[in-house]
């Protein structure tokens, strides 16, 4: 009992860890967009006096100082003084082309384009950038051109679309040597660096960055400086070199501070504080998000305030905070759709998803997991999308679909390195090891462990390398070796109160009980638990709480405190019973179910224990019913959900889809039969059963959605199987019902009646079955005799 609790455990401790590693992703684009500088003043762009009439000089003169006038609102750098500086610029827009002036209007799109680039409105942005590129080609502006293309490479780079970004840089850059824009080349190799960067391409990301930086200190360009600096030490922060990128976060803050540049000191200050968060240091790194927040709102840089909100929401989710958490990601969530920003919208949803594994609401977890993982591949988002894999394998996993779970790990594991992303390769590595020792494959498990280890040492991963460290110790106490596990234990429980890992702390603290109560020092497995039960309470951790009650349930009944440990165990699979309810599923539901029935059996053998002790309390019917509700619940679900109608009122467009959906699979089917028939190639047959099994995936999401869709469904209350009287009604004189229970030591049979119930000890589970084998194949052998 107390091994299968505790290779959940092991699984557990990892999964609030890894998604921390996509919070830093989305911060690419927010100095980004700044360092692409698209106002005449910064690139050295005139608007050129050109001859005419009294009146047309008077226009120009007009169109020049409105135009002026709106610099200096942009320059103030508030969502107000921006809005007031599109309605500037727009006025003189007007003065411009009243005289036909080209340069004028060339630069006024390109004005405009900019704030709206700056106030997130990517599209509005990218008509005014267009509008602005063929008139500079018209009137033979290189420079103007080049910053054009630059500004909307930038545009589609915040918007995912990182090869179009590319294209426009690369025609950017060789226009900006030949006109001798010696600082606009080095925005442009900023920026192509930050897509090579968003690509996974690290190296080559800092190849650019290291090229640009030179150039930036060479013109006196101190904001273009800070935001290079600023950009390679996200390189850094991402290969695992956190005080590698410290270093050039600290060279960059002072340099933003003392040019006045808001924006990319709100930027930088939110940078710093996702290193801290990833060495562990939580408190330190909320002062930095703390700094960054109202910056970002008072230069109206809603990607900032979103990214910002985003990575407030993760420390309070890994402070164990979790409904916290949930407040900021979903603040987060709505302005990342407004500005855009599918790639921040993406690793938002992720977040949102491991909360809700977090709290044990394991469908609600994978619903955003499936929403966040085709974003994430559109974008090109690579190492976001073996985040978020990961994180679909983790919920597999502590649903009991352990294959699944190694199915998604190793589609992830190859992406992670591929993108050099350490800490990502070095957690996956972990839970592939998880799934292992969940399979009793102890000696694979320690393998991809020891893997893991010296990848999340060298990456500063504290919280990574307590978890492994933690799983290693589950191993060894699997194995039999209990000090060895405790020597490891040991090493993980200071490491987790050092980063602020409550989840982390709890689960070391079940599992050093765990190692207690095997050695027999059944009060010291006590203190720990007790440790950790009122933390799980704490963080929000139901599945975690039910695990540990369950430990103390095991350990009092081993103690005689027969009393004690039905209240732990009957409070234990109140919680099961609850999180089951929210897995809408169908088939997840049963797996999880069938992941959980050592609560059950644990909870039957104690019933039955104290029904030795005082058969008249009525132990041993309470034991039936237990024993009845660990059993198959699918049918009864399904019979309820039938009767309720839930499919009533149903969007009709989902049962359209449905209908289809059954029409391939119907289709596919046939065709599959037919090619069975005529002994086609293995090769046809296989593709086409990939198919059928891809249109089965969808039709059982389809199901979930229509079933989760349904008011009915919203409303249902599942009714809980027949108490011993209940059961008695229904049995007539001459009908005797047979009910039995398998367990590992003891087995039980109820013998019901109209008006009694009397119970058999029989035994274990392998003794039974080995007998019915033996007895099944002499009846065999006799048949085979005739």
């Amino acid at each position: 009992m107390m091994g299968s609790v505790k290779s959940q455990w092991v699984f557990w401790c990892l999964l609030t860890k890894f998604t921390r590693y996509s919070l830093t992703l989305l911060l690419s684009a927010v100095l980004l967009a700044d360092a692409v500088g698209a106002t005449p003043r910064n690139r050295g762009l005139q608007i050129a006096q050109q001859p005419g009439t009294t009146q047309q000089n008077a226009t120009r003169a007009a169109a020049e100082r409105v135009y002026q006038e709106g610099k200096q609102l942009y320059k103030q750098g508030t969502a107000e003084s921006l809005r007031q500086a599109i309605d500037k610029w727009q006025e003189a827009l007007k003065l411009w082309q009243q005289v036909d002036d080209k340069p004028g209007q060339a630069l006024t799109f390109l004005a405009i384009g900019r704030v709206y680039d700056s106030l997130g409105e990517k599209q509005e942005a990218l008509k005014y950038y267009n509008q602005a590129l063929p008139i500079f080609r018209a009137v033979r502006n290189r420079g103007g051109e080049a910053i054009t293309l630059n500004n909307i490479g930038g545009v589609y780079d915040s918007l995912g679309e990182k090869q179009e970004a590319l294209k426009y840089y690369n025609q950017a850059l060789p226009i900006r040597r030949a006109v001798g824009d010696r600082g606009g080349e080095a925005t442009t190799l900023h920026n192509i660096g930050s897509v090579y960067d968003d690509l996974g391409e690290k190296q080559e990301a800092l190849k650019y960055f290291n090229q640009a930086l030179p150039i930036h200190r060479a013109v006196g360009d101190r904001g273009g400086e800070a935001a290079t600096l600023n950009n390679i030490g996200r390189v850094y922060s991402d290969l695992g070199e956190k005080q590698e990128a410290l270093k050039y976060y600290n060279q960059a803050l002072p340099i933003l501070r003392a040019v006045g540049y808001r924006r990319g000191e709100a930027t930088t200050l939110n940078n710093i504080g996702s290193v801290y968060s990833d060495l562990g240091e939580k408190q330190e790194a909320l002062k930095y998000f703390n700094q960054a927040l109202p910056i970002h709102r008072a230069v109206g840089d809603r990607g900032g305030e979103a990214a910002t909100l985003h990575n407030i929401g993760s420390v309070y989710s890994d402070l164990g905070e979790k409904q916290e958490a949930l407040k900021y990601f979903n603040q987060a969530l709505p302005i990342h759709r407004a500005v855009g920003d599918r790639r921040g919208e993406a690793t938002t949803l992720n977040n949102i998803g491991s909360v809700y594994s977090d709290l044990g609401e394991k469908q609600e977890a994978l619903k955003y997991y499936n929403q966040a993982l085709p974003i994430r591949r559109a974008v090109g988002d690579r190492g976001g999308e073996a985040t978020t894999l990961h994180n679909i394998g983790s919920v597999y996993s502590d649903l009991g679909e352990k294959q699944e779970a190694l199915k998604y790990f190793n589609q992830a594991l190859p992406i992670l390195r591929a993108v050099g992303d350490r800490g990502g390769e070095a957690a996956t590595l972990n839970n592939i090891g998880g799934v292992y020792s969940d399979l009793g494959e102890k000696q694979e498990a320690l393998k991809y462990f020891n893997q893991a280890l010296p990848i999340l040492r060298a990456v500063g991963d504290r919280g990574g390398e307590a978890a492994t460290l933690n799983n290693i110790g589950g191993v060894y106490s699997d194995l039999g070796e209990k000090q060895e596990a405790l020597k490891y234990y040991n090493q993980v429980l200071p490491i987790h109160r050092a980063v602020g890992d409550r989840g982390g702390e709890a689960a070391t603290l079940n599992n050093i009980g765990g190692v207690y109560s095997d050695l027999g020092e059944k009060q010291e497995a006590l203190k720990y638990f007790n440790q950790a039960l009122p933390i799980l309470r704490a963080v929000g951790d139901r599945g975690g709480e039910a695990n540990t009650l369950s430990n103390m349930a095991f350990l009092e009944r081993s103690s005689g405190n027969l009393q004690q440990a039905q209240t732990h165990i009957q409070a234990a699979i109140e919680i099961i019973e609850d999180l089951r309810t929210k897995i809408a599923n169908k088939e997840l539901r049963a797996s999880y179910f069938a992941s959980v029935q050592d609560y059950y059996k644990l909870y039957t053998d104690l019933l039955m224990e104290l029904h030795k002790k005082d058969p008249s309390k009525g132990y041993a019917a309470e034991a039936l019913h237990i024993s009845e509700r660990s059993r198959a619940r699918g049918l009864l679900e399904l019979l309820t959900e039938a009767n309720a109608k839930i499919r009533k009122g149903i969007d009709p467009q989902l049962l359209a889809e449905e209908q289809n959906l059954q029409q391939q699979l119907d289709a596919r089917d046939k065709l599959r039969q037919e090619l069975l028939n005529k002994t086609a190639p293995t090769t046809a047959i296989q593709n086409l059963e990939k198919e059928i099994a891809d249109l089965l995936n969808q039709y059982e999401e389809l199901q979930t959605k229509i079933r989760t869709s349904s008011p009915k469904y919203a409303a249902l209350k599942y009714p809980n199987p027949l108490k011993l009287t209940q059961i008695q009604q229904q049995l007539d004189s001459d009908t005797l019902l047979l009910q039995y229970s398998l367990g590992k030591k003891h087995s039980y049979l109820w013998v019901v009646t109209p008006n009694s119930l009397d119970t058999y000890e029989l035994p274990g589970q392998e003794k039974i079955e080995n007998a019915t084998n033996d007895f099944r194949q002499s009846l065999l052998d006799k048949l085979l005799c005739f």
